[in-house]
């Protein structure tokens, strides 16, 4: 229950509330048949966050999210929310330090625990939609203190994310301006207005631009990819057939820190942090489903998307990145020196030993685009946490108002406020600054695994204690609770050794600091609660898995239908969707 604003759980509010809405539409969907039955049943209900199904049961016009996004929308939303700067441009400090196999390893690695956390939450949202998100995930079927912590720690994520991924965009745009003669201010403001822009016009308009922008990626990048495969073939200018030469020459592992196997360990290492970066963002979908139309449709297109995007952009291209460049390149050590630069995108420097002249310019136009699709979602994520906050009562009541359209506006303009962080860019010390940023959001996006992959092997656990049977469910994650519980341990043991590099050869307080702050900062959100609160642990039998009958017993859910295309808009929205089914 929330302990911040338990009117909510009192039978009286609860009439009120759904008195105001009889007759109205939630989501698009009229509820009014049966409302009065339910708000009996609500005032019935009692802790473990219970109020926060009410919540969603019986929101006012004025704390209503809209259901706008279409299934293409939270599809093409999911690879958005991904794909950026990890990938792109972190990926060549990892190929100088673990080889093309070792990363390749390190990429495998963790896109099967991604995989695998994807499918543990499309297996939860799909039985029942939460528009809190993962925190909703963790008071359901955790503890209060656990969706407490995750709701702030998420939320912190992304208030330093999106201004770091502005200046990572501002750095990519001086990539034509290397002299600097336009202050990077002026960049700040030009896209800091945009990103308001998107986000202000409301849910379905920013789900229309996200759609486009991450079709352009996943263009860019299958572009790539060919490209790669034909360069390693021999089809570049100076028609050097590549194969896996650099695989031997300078062999298939590097050395990281020592010079022996102490050191291929190590480089093999440096590359799973570096991958978690990279994938960091997959999950979008959690907060996304809020506001999809047809859940049991969307969640698991979504989800099946995820395993081709992981097999073909991720480790595919991180395959074909081994074969161009070799790990001992001077390009990539220079290009590590200057975190976020275009130039240090292996794909760069794969064209350009290629010969290629006129290419780097334009992939260096795409990196921007991806960059700033990524703040772009940033931002709406972050607005639409605090608005799922302050629902449950977390957050001062202010953030909870939606205008007529259905944008949480206060929680907007907060995290659009947090972009003016961007602004330190304008000093020298930017560039430094992100690559600590880098860290820490990494450890907050590890910990969200965490959380979810917890809550689910309790929805599993709730599910066989109550005879509920497997069969039931929409979508079933295809590991299962022990899937679960795998990539649960391995998850745990990268955050606690992500660090090791603060230690070695001598301790370093800075690089200490931003890979594990953020694990004191979510105990501390944790225990605080949980000590203040006297919160317990959610009892498996009092785990509320009907939820998801009376909440589907409520949607009248049509088949959603998307305006016919004609023409070469046809064919093209017929291949993107091929692309990422």
């Amino acid at each position: 229950m929330s302990h911040f604003n338990s009117e909510h759980a009192t039978g009286h509010q609860l009439g009120h509330d759904a008195d105001d809405i009889k007759g109205e539409k939630y989501g698009g969907i009229n509820i009014h048949t049966g409302v009065d039955a339910m708000v009996v049943d609500a005032e019935k209900r009692v802790s473990y966050g219970e109020d926060s199904i009410v919540q969603d049961e019986f929101d006012t016009e004025h704390t209503t999210t809209h259901r706008n996004l279409k299934p293409r929308h939270i599809s093409m939303i999911a690879i958005g929310g991904a794909v950026g700067s990890g990938l792109i441009i972190g990926s060549g400090s990892a190929l100088s330090k673990a080889g093309p196999v070792g990363l390749l390893i390190g990429y495998s690695l963790v896109g099967a625990i991604c995989f695998t956390v994807m499918t543990a939450l499309g297996e939860m949202a799909t039985w029942l939609p939460d528009k809190r998100g993962f925190p909703g995930y963790a008071t359901r079927f955790v503890d209060d203190a656990l969706g407490f912590a995750t709701g702030w720690n998420y939320l912190a994520k992304y208030l330093l994310i999106s201004p770091n991924q502005i200046i990572a965009s501002v750095v990519v745009i001086q990539y034509w301006d290397p002299e600097k003669k336009i202050n990077a201010a002026v960049w700040c403001s030009i896209i800091i207005v945009v990103i308001l822009a998107i986000n202000i016009l409301g849910v379905a308009f920013f789900g229309e631009i996200e759609f486009w922008m991450s079709t352009c990626k996943v263009l860019v990048l299958v572009g790539l990819l060919l490209l790669g495969i034909i360069l390693d073939l021999g089809g570049g200018p100076s028609k050097d057939r590549i194969g896996f030469r650099y695989w031997k020459d300078p062999g298939p592992f590097s050395h990281y820190i020592y010079n022996n196997d102490v050191g291929v360990f190590l480089g093999v290492w440096f590359a799973i942090p570096n991958a978690l970066f990279a994938y960091i963002g997959t999950e979008l979908i959690g907060v996304t489903v809020g506001e999809a139309r047809d859940p049991r449709k969307a969640i698991p297109r979504a989800i099946r998307s995820t395993f081709w995007r992981i097999l073909v952009f991720y480790v595919g291209g991180i395959f074909i990145v081994g074969l161009l460049v070799p790990s001992n390149s001077t390009a990539l050590a220079g290009a590590n020196k200057s975190a976020a630069n275009a130039a240090a995108s292996p794909f760069v420097v794969a064209i350009r030993l290629a010969g290629i002249k006129f290419l780097p310019a334009f992939i260096n136009g795409c990196i921007l685009l991806f960059v700033f699709s990524a703040a772009n979602s940033d931002v709406y994520i972050g607005s639409r946490t605090l608005f799922q906050l302050a629902v449950q009562g977390q957050a001062p009541k202010i953030f909870k108002r939606v205008d007529k359209r259905g944008i949480p506006i206060y929680a907007l303009m907060t995290c659009v406020a947090f972009l003016a962080l961007s602004y330190i860019c304008v000093s020298s010390s930017a560039l430094t600054i992100f690559r600590y940023f880098t860290s820490l959001i990494s450890l907050y996006g590890a910990l969200i695994w965490i959380v979810l992959l917890i809550s689910h092997i309790r929805f599993r656990s709730a599910m066989k204690y109550q005879n509920y049977q497997t069969s039931r469910l929409a979508y079933k994650a295809p590991f299962g609770k022990l899937g679960s519980v795998i990539a649960l341990v391995a998850t745990i043991i990268i955050v606690v050794f992500k660090g090791f590099d603060a230690f070695m050869p001598k301790f370093q307080y800075k690089t200490f600091i931003t890979n594990y702050i953020g694990i004191v900062s979510f105990l501390g959100c944790y225990l605080g609660y949980k000590f203040y609160w006297k919160t317990s642990l959610v009892p498996l039998g009092d785990i509320d898995l009907g939820a998801s009958d009376r909440f589907y017993a409520t949607q009248d859910s049509p088949e959603i239908v998307e305006e016919p295309a004609v023409g070469l808009k046809a064919k093209f929205l017929r291949i993107c969707k091929k692309m990422i089914e």
